[in-house]
Parts: C-alpha cells; sequence; structure tokens
C-alpha cells in the first residue's frame, strides 16, 4: 500500500483524492508514523428489484445448446 504524508495529502489533496477515486488505498503519516488510511467507498451493488428487472430483460436459455457449447470448451469426460 502506498503511503502519503499529510503535508502531502493538505498541499496536494485534490490529487490525492484523485488516486483513491481511482482505486488506490494509501496510508497517510505523520513523521513517519501511521495515522490513517484512505480507500475508496464501496459502491452499493445493484437492490433486488434491479436484479430481477434486468432478469426479465435477458434472451431465453436454451439448455441444449448451452452444454453443446460448454462441451466445445470443457472436457466433458469432467
Amino acid at each position: 500500500m502506498d503511503h502519503v504524508t499529510v503535508r502531502q495529502l493538505r498541499n496536494d489533496g485534490g490529487a490525492v483524492l484523485d488516486r483513491v477515486a481511482r482505486g488506490a488505498s494509501l496510508v497517510v503519516t505523520r513523521d513517519g508514523a501511521e495515522v490513517a488510511e484512505l480507500r475508496p467507498r464501496r459502491r452499493p451493488g445493484p437492490s433486488a428489484e434491479d436484479l430481477v428487472a434486468r432478469r426479465r430483460h435477458l434472451p431465453a436459455v436454451d439448455p441444449s445448446r448451452l452444454r453443446d457449447d460448454l462441451d466445445t470448451v470443457l472436457d466433458p469426460r469432467l
């Protein structure tokens, strides 16, 4: 995990937060000691209602064709 000093956070806070927004986790240090951690917030997943609505718009799956497709990729003896 990368480190950033309190001074860097104060002087370049926008750039530091841009790094975090892109997925970086950073440890903030003061006088060489670790004092805090900055990490991206987890984005909430879709609600159950959204998942059900999405499922309604998926194409129908033919189980025989799916099995044939899988057998071409995987060893059918497994």
